[in-house]
């Protein structure tokens, strides 16, 4: 048995995972597609860390009970990667982070493929309509040189897309921070008070969100995997409620930008 179904068989969280389950199997949702590196689909479990989900699951929930028209999450993700050297943006100057290349990459080729990849697709064009940055670990693990650096870096991040898509007024949400450390001292929450600063700078103001999710952590004895912290201990109920509320805080934004057109 995975760990999400071990999650989703529990008492005390089946309720969560119910509207993905029918007949004890997982369901797939035709309204909400995912491209994740090689893999694609629609979406249903299979697509976050070994044996787990990810907060893709529950973010296409939101999203895709909110739009009438059809979504297509991108997802980039590759473990153990740092904001200050792996994702590295254009405007911090220095060696442009590989994984910063990738991953622009990435979603441009998810979009020059979508009438292959995608059946419900048919030339009916698409908007870019949002970007979730959820990550840190590996930066927080370097406290000395990538956690000073976290709040601009994030910032310059957040521009250098924009630009690259020409969509300056790109919402983004930023999930905190989650893992073991959710009350630690020290470089964590120095970091997660970088995430948060970053989110407020009055340059981004009204179109980038913060998502507090220490809330969603749950302690390593009360989890599947108690020994995988920096996948949350296995714990899909951690994941659930991090995409949750990372997908209520993208329909929020979008919904405050079309107010504004």
């Amino acid at each position: 048995m995975s760990l999400v179904e071990y999650q989703a068989t529990q008492p005390a969280t089946r309720e969560l995972f119910k509207h993905w389950r029918k007949d004890d199997k997982w369901i797939e949702r035709d309204d909400v597609w995912i491209k994740f590196l090689e893999r694609k689909g629609k979406m249903t479990v299979g697509y976050g860390s070994p044996r787990c989900i990810g907060p893709e699951l529950e973010f296409g929930a939101a999203v895709g009970d909110r739009y009438d028209e059809p979504v297509l999450l991108i997802k980039t993700a590759w473990g153990g990667k740092s904001l200050y050297k792996d994702f590295r943006p254009p405007s911090s100057g220095g060696e442009v982070g590989p994984y910063y290349t990738k991953m622009v990459a990435g979603v441009r080729d998810a979009l020059a493929h979508l009438k292959n990849d995608f059946p419900g697709y048919a030339d009916q064009g698409y908007e870019l309509a949002g970007l979730v940055w959820y990550h840190g670990w590996n930066d927080g693990v370097d406290p000395k040189r990538a956690v000073p650096e976290y709040e601009q870096n994030l910032v310059n991040l957040i521009a250098d897309v924009r630009k690259e898509f020409k969509a300056p007024k790109l919402p983004v949400v930023v999930g905190e921070l989650t893992g073991p450390w959710a009350d630690a001292p020290g470089e964590w929450a120095t970091l997660r008070k970088a995430q948060a600063a970053a989110a407020a700078r009055p340059e981004l103001k009204g179109n980038v969100l913060f998502v507090p999710t220490r809330d969603f952590v749950r302690p390593a004895k009360e989890s599947p995997n108690p020994t995988h912290g920096h996948h949350e201990f296995g714990n899909a109920e951690t994941y659930f409620l991090v995409g949750d509320a990372l997908g209520k805080g993208m329909v929020k934004l979008l919904a405050a930008a079309n107010e504004r057109k």
